[in-house]
C-alpha cells in the first residue's frame, strides 16, 4: 500500500490535513514570550511560596521584588537537581515536600522509570494534568495529527509517565485511540492491520522491533495505514540515519519526534518545517542551556545542558531543573515555520550523565547510535565499558539482520565508520540472532562494568 493509499482511510478526511504537517496556530513574538514567561513565573512563585515546602525552603534567601526580570530569576534562584527529590521523598516519603497543596487535592499518581537512578514518585492536580495535555496537542498539532486518525500506543501503561498524556489528548481532540497494554508484539502487529490505525506513539526503539517481529512473521508493514510515527522515551529519533532507517522499515510513514520527561512534562515538539529540529514549548516552559560543569549559560550552537522551569504545573512544579540533556540550541526568530521559540538542533543529542571519555575522545551514545543505524544490516546491538587497567575500553557487539550475509564486511564497515568518527580503533563482534535484549520502553544498550 502506497503512501497515498495510506491517506484515503476514510473517504470523508481532507487529504491537505492528511498530508502534510500543520503550524501551531498561536504565534507569539520574541518579546511576547518574554513578557508572558516572566509573568508565570511571577504568578508560580507567588503561588508555591508560602504553599509549597520544598520550594519555600530552597528559596528562602530571595527576597521579595528581587525578581524584576528573566534574568534576574536566573541570577538568584539556585538550580534543582534531580537527587533533591530524590532525597526529599526518602526523608518525607512516599510523595516528598514539593507540594503545594493539601494531598486530597492531587488526582494523578506517576513515576520515572528508575534507569538513572531510584524511581520519583509524582503526583498531579486536575489542573497541572490538564496543562500537562494542553502540551501534547501543540505535538499533535505540529505533526499534523487530527480527529479523523486513529492512534495506537502499545506500551505497558505502567506508573511512568509514558504516553498517558499523549492518549488522554489524542481523545480529547476526538481521535480514536487503542492501548496495547499487556499484549505481546504479534498482538499488537495486528491490531495495526485490523482497526487500520494510523499513527503510532512508542519509542524508537519499539518500533525497531515491532518491525522486526513482522519480518519474522511475514507481516508486510507496508499494507499498513500507519503514516505517522510519534517517537519519544530515546535519543535518536532526530538524528537522520537513525530516522531515515526507521521510516524505511515503516514503509510509507513519517517519523516526528518530541521529548518529556515525568518530572517536567511534554516539553517539545518537532518544528513543521525541519525534520531533526525540536521547538521547545516557550508558552509552557522557561529554557535554559548551561555549561554541564560550571553551570554558566552557552551561546548559541554549543552543546549545553537544557534547564527547563515549568511554567503551570504548579502543583508540582520544577524551577531551574538540572534534566541532564544535552542540546544544540539557536534561536533563529522566527524559524521557517513562524515559531520565535528556541531550536534543538538533532534533538536530544545524549545524556550528560552517560557520556563516556574513550582515551580523551567524548562519545555520546546517540552518536553511536546513527553510525550503527548509518551504515545498516544491523538488527540490534549493545555496547560495553569496561575499565582495563584504570582505562576505559568500549567494545560493540551486534546482530545482523536476516538479509545481512557477509557479516564481515557489516563489522568492517562499522569499524572504519567508528575511526572516522572518534579516531579510535573499537572492537566490533556479531553475535548470533535472538542474542541480545529486546526492550517495549527504553532501551539498555549500554552495559558498563
Amino acid at each position: 500500500m502506497n503512501p497515498t493509499e495510506k491517506n484515503d482511510l476514510r473517504k470523508k478526511v481532507p487529504k491537505n490535513l492528511l498530508n502534510q504537517p500543520t503550524n501551531i496556530p498561536v504565534r507569539l513574538s520574541r518579546k511576547q514570550l518574554i513578557r508572558q514567561q516572566y509573568k508565570k513565573i511571577q504568578s508560580l512563585l507567588a503561588e508555591i511560596i508560602p504553599s509549597n515546602p520544598f520550594y519555600t525552603k530552597k528559596l528562602q534567601l530571595i527576597k521579595a521584588g528581587t525578581i524584576k526580570s528573566l534574568q534576574d530569576f536566573s541570577q538568584h534562584c539556585p538550580f534543582t537537581h534531580k537527587e533533591e527529590f530524590v532525597q526529599d521523598q526518602k526523608l518525607h516519603p512516599p510523595y516528598g515536600t514539593n507540594l503545594t497543596y493539601p494531598l486530597h487535592h492531587y488526582t494523578r499518581f506517576n513515576q520515572t522509570s528508575g534507569t538513572t537512578g531510584i524511581p520519583l514518585h509524582w503526583l498531579d492536580t486536575s489542573e497541572s494534568w490538564s496543562w500537562m495535555l494542553d502540551n501534547w496537542n501543540h505535538i499533535y498539532q505540529a505533526a499534523g495529527v487530527t480527529p479523523y486518525d486513529r492512534i495506537f500506543f502499545p506500551f505497558s501503561f505502567g506508573p511512568f509517565l509514558g504516553f498517558w498524556t499523549a492518549f488522554e489528548s489524542a481523545y480529547g481532540l476526538g481521535c480514536l485511540c487503542l492501548s496495547g497494554g499487556g499484549l505481546r508484539s504479534t498482538s499488537r502487529l495486528r491490531m495495526i492491520l485490523d482497526h487500520e490505525l494510523t499513527v503510532l506513539c512508542c519509542t524508537p526503539t519499539y518500533a525497531i522491533r515491532l518491525a522486526e517481529v513482522a519480518k519474522r512473521e511475514n507481516i508486510d508493514l507496508a499494507q499498513s495505514k500507519v503514516r505517522l510515527l510519534i517517537m519519544a522515551g530515546e535519543t535518536g529519533a532526530s538524528a537522520p540515519a537513525a530516522r531515515s532507517y526507521i521510516e524505511s522499515l515503516w514503509p510509507g510513514t513519517r517519523l516526528v519526534d518530541h521529548h518529556g520527561m515525568t518530572e517536567v512534562g511534554p516539553i517539545s515538539y518537532e518544528c513543521p518545517q525541519q525534520p531533526c529540529v525540536l521547538h521547545i514549548i516557550e508558552t509552557s516552559f522557561f529554557p535554559e542551556v548551561v555549561n554541564p560543569k560550571s553551570g554558566e549559560s552557552i551561546p548559541e550552537g554549543q552543546v549545553g545542558e537544557l534547564v527547563i522551569t515549568n511554567l503551570g504545573r504548579t502543583g508540582s512544579p520544577v524551577i531551574r531543573y538540572r534534566t541532564g540533556d544535552l542540546v544544540r540550541w539557536s534561536r533563529s526568530t522566527p524559524c521557517m515555520c513562524g515559531s520565535n521559540e528556541i531550536a534543538l538542533h538533532s534533538g536530544i543529542i545524549g545524556r550528560s550523565d552517560n557520556m563516556v571519555v574513550i582515551r580523551g575522545v567524548n562519545i555520546y551514545p546517540s552518536a553511536v547510535e546513527e553510525i550503527i543505524r548509518a551504515v545498516g544490516g544491523i538488527a540490534e546491538y549493545q555496547v560495553q565499558i569496561a575499565q582495563k587497567s584504570s582505562m576505559p575500553v568500549l567494545r560493540i557487539y551486534i546482530e545482523l539482520e536476516t538479509c545481512s550475509k557477509d557479516g564481515k564486511k557489516v563489522i568492517s564497515l562499522l569499524q572504519n565508520a567508528l575511526h572516522q568518527a572518534f579516531a579510535l580503533h573499537i572492537s566490533v563482534s556479531t553475535l548470533p540472532s535472538g542474542t541480545l535484549p529486546r526492550f517495549e520502553f527504553k532501551s539498555e544498550r549500554w552495559i558498563y562494568d
